[in-house]
């Protein structure tokens, strides 16, 4: 934790031929790191990383689509998670010969070459897919940060009024219904907020790495925590420290910031597993 306090100070007082630019992607990071954390955690206790995956690849149809109609990418990359979530829901009851991997295999894919289509078919639009695959966080400015931030507050307070939900439908679903839990109603939340964050995110790390950010740092928490309330936290310490450590990782080598991220995270989990398996053996 302590090797962490130089970085943040670098971050925190850059230097003049640095500009504000790492000031702001400290920042950046930080807000998707606490977005992140507990949302991670439910995904996590859910199993839905797959899901979070099929998300991220319909994003970019989501980019697609947004761009043919004239509105905000992020608009449309809510519209395509909910429709995903929505015909995840009809194709698991209609078709159970097929499982869920599956389908989630068809539709990720499917979306994703959508996507590549209806920007291929937009020929005067000059759109660089490099920076939505993986995103760019040196490049984010004040606006993004307040889309961060407000996007981030709105988000963490619909988790929180869905968090005892959540888990309840997690251990049961049945118990869940029993107890009046909307149990859909409540999985297509959860999928608009997930949409949300890969809107949020696209910019900083990537439609393609930011389900990475949402599992890894709650995975290494979870093995240090011993309730989702502490996961949630350590979480999104833990996605914190990634995003200064890869921050400063891209800076001293001159590495993509987007996957040096997602590195460092690794990392962290490492770590985590080995603490863990020490403290089992004694």
């Amino acid at each position: 934790m302590t090797t962490a306090i130089p970085m943040i100070a670098g971050l925190a007082r850059p230097e003049p031929a640095l500009s504000d630019f790492v000031l702001r992607a400290g920042l950046a990071g930080i807000g998707l790191a606490l977005l992140v954390g507990p949302l991670g955690t439910i995904i996590v206790w859910r199993r839905m990383a797959y899901f979070g995956d099929t998300l991220a690849h319909s994003a970019l149809l989501g980019i697609g689509l947004g761009f043919l109609l004239g509105v905000e990418p992020g608009l449309g990359i809510l519209a395509t998670g909910l429709a995903m979530a929505i015909l995840l829901t009809g194709l698991e009851r209609r078709r159970a010969e097929l499982s869920r991997d599956t389908i989630l295999g068809i539709l990720a894919h499917g979306s994703l070459s959508l996507g590549l289509i209806v920007i291929a078919f937009q020929e005067r639009l000059r759109v660089d897919l490099v920076s939505y695959l993986f995103g760019d966080i040196l490049a984010v400015d004040t606006t993004d940060l307040a889309w961060i931030y407000g996007g981030g507050v709105v988000v963490l307070g619909l988790l929180a009024l869905i968090w005892r939900p959540v888990l309840l439908a997690t251990i049961s679903p049945e118990l869940a219904e029993v107890e009046g839990v909307k149990v859909r109603r409540v999985q297509l939340l959860l999928a608009l907020l997930m949409a949300a964050v890969v809107a949020l995110a696209m910019k900083l790390i990537g439609i393609l790495l930011v389900t990475s950010l949402l599992i890894v740092p709650a995975a290494a928490a979870r093995q240090l925590a011993r309730t989702p309330e502490q996961m949630a936290v350590l979480a999104g310490l833990i996605a914190a420290l990634a995003a200064i450590g890869g921050l400063q990782a891209s800076l001293l080598w001159d590495l993509p910031s987007g996957p040096a991220i997602v590195v460092a995270a690794l990392v962290l989990f490492a770590g985590a597993s080995i603490w863990r398996s020490t403290a089992r053996a004694r």
